[in-house]
């Protein structure tokens, strides 16, 4: 399994390993159960239109207006993500 996201950056001692992914599935079915309802899916369709709907940059700003916004279109990609995987649990 290729790990994605802030996960991939964590590195954990084999014998902590099995701990570790119950609670990442745990908090991936979190997500699902939050954003997965009617509701969810309506903050969710919000939150992407303000987000990964929008441009990042446009010409004239400063590069770091485009690093900020991509830094909140993972937030928005994250919790896609992490859905995913608990769809596939």
């Amino acid at each position: 399994m290729i790990e994605e996201g802030w996960d991939a950056l964590r590195t954990v001692e084999p014998e902590l390993r099995k701990d570790v992914v119950d609670m990442q599935d745990d908090v991936d079915r979190l997500y699902l159960r939050v954003f997965g309802s009617d509701d969810g899916q309506e903050l969710l369709q919000h939150l992407r239109s303000q987000t990964i709907e929008q441009p990042t940059w446009y010409p004239g700003e400063e590069a770091s207006h485009g690093y900020a916004r991509e830094g909140q279109n993972s937030i928005v990609r994250e919790i896609e993500r992490r859905m995913k995987r608990a769809r596939h649990l």
